[in-house]
């Protein structure tokens, strides 16, 4: 789901733009068994993958423009009469199947996206209330464009595997040969003129999540990628961001 400026790097993408820290492959201190950080790290996708859910269900709300991703899923929910949740299921099982092809294969992480961004979404839309005014839905919109950073850092940094959508840009990417922001790019490109068509919504808001949402999601990275120092230590370690990809 993520896009734009995180996720249209060239070659495994650099930390400037695209690309976010990876938490265990930085150096520093030595991480916690796997049995001890098991626990966090499910906390960390659920909580991630819900927050994302419910951050898309404010820009829904708000009205002046959707994530490229969403906005299909806009579209098509205008043209079938389900929810926008359901759509999104729908459409991450499908993409999940053209992993088949692109021989990628999914993580759990991957599997619990596909059902529980949805779900969040539907969820979430069910509660918040109809916003009218412009003193609403600007900071509807404002909300969910932050929300759905910090969703990104947390779910990627519990490190299970990436989304359907970013798992189909790779596997295109690795295919091909063609470059990660080409291979992006056109993805996005398409699904937000076909969600256009069918009635999705296009605004300021899509201008402003692929402007900021890199920046955002790249600090959230950090903060939850970030490690404890060793006992008796004056500083924290910190490792440069390598290569995850942010999604879409």
């Amino acid at each position: 789901m993520s896009q734009a400026t995180i996720t249209t790097g060239g070659q495994p993408m650099t930390a400037r733009s695209e690309s976010a820290p990876v938490p265990d492959s930085a150096p520093g201190p030595a991480a916690p068994s796997g049995s001890r950080r098991l626990p966090r790290r499910l906390v960390q996708l659920y909580a991630g993958l819900a927050l994302y859910g419910a951050s898309s269900a404010l820009l829904v709300e708000a009205g002046l423009g959707l994530e490229p991703w969403n906005v299909l899923h806009q579209g098509l929910a205008e043209l079938t009469g389900l929810t926008i949740g359901v759509v999104s299921i729908i459409v991450g099982a499908a993409v999940l199947l053209l992993w088949i092809p692109l021989r990628q294969r999914p993580g759990l992480g991957t599997v619990s996206n596909v059902f529980v961004v949805g779900i969040a979404m539907d969820g979430a839309l069910a509660v918040v209330p109809d916003a009218h005014s412009l003193a609403v839905r600007v900071p509807l919109m404002l909300a969910g464009v932050v929300l759905n950073g910090m969703a990104t850092g947390l779910y990627i940094t519990a490190a299970f595997g990436p989304g359907p959508r970013d798992g189909l840009m790779t596997g295109l990417h690795r295919r091909t040969g063609r470059s990660v922001r080409l291979v992006r790019t056109v993805l996005e490109v398409a699904v937000v003129a076909t969600g256009f068509a069918l009635g999705g919504s296009v605004g300021v808001g899509t201008v402003l999540y692929a402007v900021a949402i890199g920046p955002l999601a790249q600090l959230f990275l950090r903060v939850f990628a970030a490690r404890p120092a060793p006992a008796g230590s004056a500083s924290v370690a910190s490792g440069r961001p390598e290569g995850a990809i942010l999604p879409g």
